[in-house]
């Protein structure tokens, strides 16, 4: 693909290449085509992993709210070796106070003075992955900065010192109160970089000691290796170009840095068999296609709100916190073919492609005579990612032979593992051991059907892990409460609010001598620096978004004494990066003593179904609502201002 010779000798070998296909599609009922497996040539490049990604935002929010043994036995299921995803790489979200997709991640300085490492679950998450796989590699980006990093711009980068120190802060932190070791950091999620800036970054952190600690640029397209190639200073700071959503493919430019490629976010598509699919399809052909040694899921587990942008997009489902269910799904398999078999470190061969009759393969090693090799023949239709758009191919039934060359010649025996989709039938079958196979003078024959997944290794440890099956799934309570009396949280926020702008967090109002020592309270004065347009209002949601006919009580506390509002609200009907557009019945109560009733976040005012009281006294009674006829029920203020909550109750019918 990178070939530099004459057009006219490359339209050549284009001509014979049709010929060849041609030739190997009209004899393929009849022979197998052979497949060298060498290192005699040498090798390819080193294999970096697979990973997933928490954050970007808000991804793994429920998570934490699982009761044992059922969230032990899903971190078991993304992270634990030998078991099931067995991944090598946990990428998170540096918080920052800001709307990232599915939620706000709290950042651990909200405020310039302000510094604290225990806020959200990110640092929870990555320690219990350390626990699982002490050898796994951590990674850090911001998707979004706490207002004082801009000075005022919805800009980080005119202070690229403050921005970096921000950043490394994070870093440090995470070694000093919870000894993680963050490998990686990256720069902005998919906005534009600044060369300045990450030169910056990399000199912040040589000074503090984290020479170690390399940058991945720029989570987005591939454009940053154009800047490379004619800037030095930037080429040294640089460890990896890292690109989202990529198609399978790099360009020559990223290729010509010899720069590690990574495809550092991507997947993104509904968990079910064909998202399945979709994984197995990359996991090769990033690196078949475009040289990509390491491949990170957005998201890692599906725990958020179902009905908020993306819903089971992640390796697995984990939505249901007060059910306890959980469901282990096609892509946590897909990944255990490669993870299991494989580790960061290995290289892949240079013998790797694509198979005559469609499909791919892949063959790795440790360099100590261990083999690995991972072969897809998904179809187009069962394979189908959500971006970006997939070439029309096709897929045909083949026998595949693979020799053994080089220092792999002697090889006698490969443990075997394959998952079939089994589309037509509706039963797959995912990560079955099967007989191993033996080899005849290095070489062996598979007849490869439509749309499975064959490892071949001679790595004896892999396993199919298993629990017993997690509780059943159930709705949301209808009555539920919480008045936030918690003098020692394990977590910032309060469990099942997903705060979707603003940040609500546990705090312990000392000035109350009453009842609301212990609130959940909106910290954030300031609007923060955000890829995505966050609301002028605040908004944590709660509960089942098919609730209809619903009572919501809350009591309030306004800091700002003449300016402030609060609302509490029913049938919220969106969340995420459209919730500035969120419509629902809002009961807003500001601290002039006014009060008003909205069909959405910015005041719109329209007739409703309702009884309003305020402290108990009637407000309004037999209103009518037309729209919206469901949604979440929901906490907020009317801008960036400190405001608390406390005494939470919902009942629904």
């Amino acid at each position: 693909a990178y070939s530099r010779e004459p057009q006219s000798t490359r339209m050549e070998q284009r001509v014979l290449a049709v010929a060849v296909l041609f030739l190997g599609w009209s004899l393929s009922f009849c022979l197998s085509q052979t497949y060298l497996l060498d290192d005699e040539e040498g090798l390819g490049r080193v294999f970096d992993g697979i990973g997933g990604l928490s954050g970007g935002g808000a991804t793994s929010r429920l998570l934490v709210n699982y009761a044992e043994p059922y969230r032990r036995q899903i971190l078991d299921y993304l992270f634990k070796p030998h078991f099931g995803a067995s991944l090598h790489i946990l990428k998170v979200e540096i918080g920052g106070d800001a709307q990232t997709t599915d939620g706000t991640e709290p950042s651990h300085m909200h405020y310039e003075n302000d510094e604290n490492y225990f806020r959200g679950y990110e640092w929870w998450l990555m320690k219990e992955a350390k626990k699982r796989n002490p050898n796994i590699t951590l990674i850090g980006l911001p998707w979004a900065f706490p207002g004082w990093v801009g000075h005022g711009k919805n800009w980080p980068y005119d202070y690229p010192d403050i921005t970096a120190a921000y950043v490394v802060n994070w870093i440090l932190g995470a070694k000093q109160y919870h000894d993680l070791d963050i490998q990686y950091v990256g720069i902005w999620n998919e906005r534009s970089y600044d060369n300045k800036y990450i030169k910056v970054l990399r000199d912040t952190l040589d000074k503090v000691g984290l020479t170690g600690v390399a940058i991945i640029a720029a989570d987005g397209d591939w454009s940053i290796a154009n800047s490379i190639m004619v800037d030095p200073y930037l080429n040294a700071s640089v460890e990896v170009i890292g690109a989202h959503y990529p198609g399978t493919n790099t360009v020559m430019e990223a290729v010509k840095t010899k720069k590690k490629l990574w495809s550092s976010e991507d997947y993104s598509t509904f968990n079910d068999e064909v998202g399945g699919g979709c994984w197995a399809r990359i996991l090769n052909q990033n690196y078949v296609n475009g040289l990509m040694t390491s491949t990170i899921s957005w998201n890692l587990v599906a725990s958020y709100y179902d009905e908020l942008p993306f819903g089971r997009d992640g390796l697995m489902t984990a939505e249901e916190p007060w059910s306890g269910n959980y469901v282990v799904e096609s892509p946590i398999w897909i990944t255990a073919h490669t993870t299991q078999f494989t580790q960061p470190g290995w290289t892949y061969l240079q013998t790797v492609g694509h198979l005559a009759q469609g499909g791919s393969y892949v063959a790795l090693t440790d360099g100590k005579g261990n083999l690995t090799v991972v072969i897809e023949t998904m179809t187009h239709d069962h394979s189908v990612c959500i971006r970006p758009p997939l070439p029309p191919f096709s897929v045909t039934s083949q026998n595949a032979t693979f020799q053994l060359k080089g220092s792999f010649a002697s090889i006698k025996e490969l443990q075997v593992w394959r998952s079939q989709f089994n589309f037509k039938t509706k039963k797959p079958l995912f990560f079955e051991k099967l007989t191993p196979l033996k080899l005849l003078d290095g070489s062996l024959t598979l007849n490869l059907a439509e749309d499975e997944v064959y490892t071949l290794t001679t790595i004896p440890t892999g396993q199919k892990g298993s629990y017993p099956d997690s509780p059943p799934s159930a709705r949301f309570p209808k009555v539920y409460k919480d008045n936030f009396n918690v003098p020692n949280p394990s977590f910032s926020e309060a469990p099942n609010f997903a705060d979707q702008t603003g940040v609500f967090e546990y705090y312990i109002n000392m000035t109350d001598p009453g009842p609301h020592v212990f609130t959940l309270r909106q910290v954030l004065t300031e609007r923060p620096v955000t890829w995505v347009a966050d609301a002028d209002q605040t908004i944590s949601v709660i509960g089942d978004y098919q609730w209809q006919n619903l009572t919501v009580v809350c009591d309030v506390f306004m800091e700002s004494i003449k300016t402030g509002g609060v609302f509490i609200a029913a049938r919220v009907d969106k969340g995420g990066q459209s919730v500035r557009s969120a419509k629902g019945v809002f009961f807003w109560v500001f601290a002039d003593g006014t009060y008003k009733v909205t069909n959405d976040l910015v005041y719109e005012v329209n007739p409703f179904p309702v009884t309003w009281l305020l402290n108990g006294d009637p407000l309004w009674k037999k209103t009518v609502v037309l729209t919206p006829k469901n949604g979440w029920a929901a906490i907020g203020t009317h801008s960036f201002e400190l405001a608390q909550f406390d005494n939470f109750a919902v009942v629904a019918e």
